[in-house]
């Protein structure tokens, strides 16, 4: 799981990596509102941590734009005690929960987890779909009307990843940030040899879906009729 951390006070935000860290989740913090929405928008991580006091663009704007982009992340704000009205606009802005400053590490880590439960929820039941592809990420099976077949683990991270972004473009250096991590070792043939393994099964297939490439930018889901 890929947390980002978007919080100013600094001595705090490394507190919070390394307690993740220690929990075995994917930690990257920065310090301020534009690189938080910026980071956000890239559109790779499964939970984000936000103060609502930042510098360069306050949590509850970059919150805003996230939300715009139709960006589903959670979020979880963080909050000073006594922000009451805060907490209220942040939760109808999109906010999934909020954290009020200081806080338990038992209870940031409860946090996390119930946020991950929920977004585990609305996804894990769901097949998701884009054109005429049909991906069900649990049972590791692509489908296409009364035709279907495996995929492997990394497979389909790969397709389910190119699916949620919803016809962007993604970048060699995104898919491998998101599908093998920042300190990975993974290199661009990497993902050139499992867009081949998928572009052959949905060939295999007869999707009119197919993934295209945009020389020098990245790779996109493009349905063609």
């Amino acid at each position: 799981m890929r947390i980002l951390v978007v919080e100013d006070e600094i001595p705090l935000a490394e507190a919070v990596s390394h307690i993740l860290k220690k929990q075995n989740y994917s930690v990257d913090m920065v310090h301020d509102g534009e690189s938080g929405l910026d980071s956000a928008l890239s559109r790779i991580y499964d939970l984000i941590i936000l103060d609502i006091m930042l510098p360069k663009m306050n949590g509850l704007t970059v919150l805003k734009h996230i939300r715009r982009e139709n960006i589903l992340t959670p979020v979880l704000l963080l909050t000073a005690k006594g922000e009451i009205e805060d907490r209220v606009v942040g939760l109808d802005s999109g906010a999934d929960d909020y954290l009020p400053k200081p806080f338990a590490t038992e209870e940031l880590l409860a946090r996390i987890r119930a946020l991950s439960r929920r977004k585990g929820e609305v996804i894990a039941t769901d097949e998701l779909k884009f054109g005429d592809i049909v991906l069900n990420h649990d049972a590791l099976l692509l489908t296409n009307k009364d035709k279907e077949i495996k995929l492997t683990l990394r497979e389909a991270d790969l397709l389910e990843f190119l699916i949620l972004r919803n016809g962007l473009i993604a970048s060699k250096e995104l898919i491998i940030e998101k599908l093998w991590g920042f300190d990975s070792e993974a290199e661009h043939n990497n993902v050139e040899v499992y867009i081949s393994f998928l572009r052959k099964k949905l060939t295999y297939l007869k999707f009119y879906t197919t993934i295209t490439t945009t020389r020098g930018v990245g790779y996109a889901l493009e349905v063609k009729v």
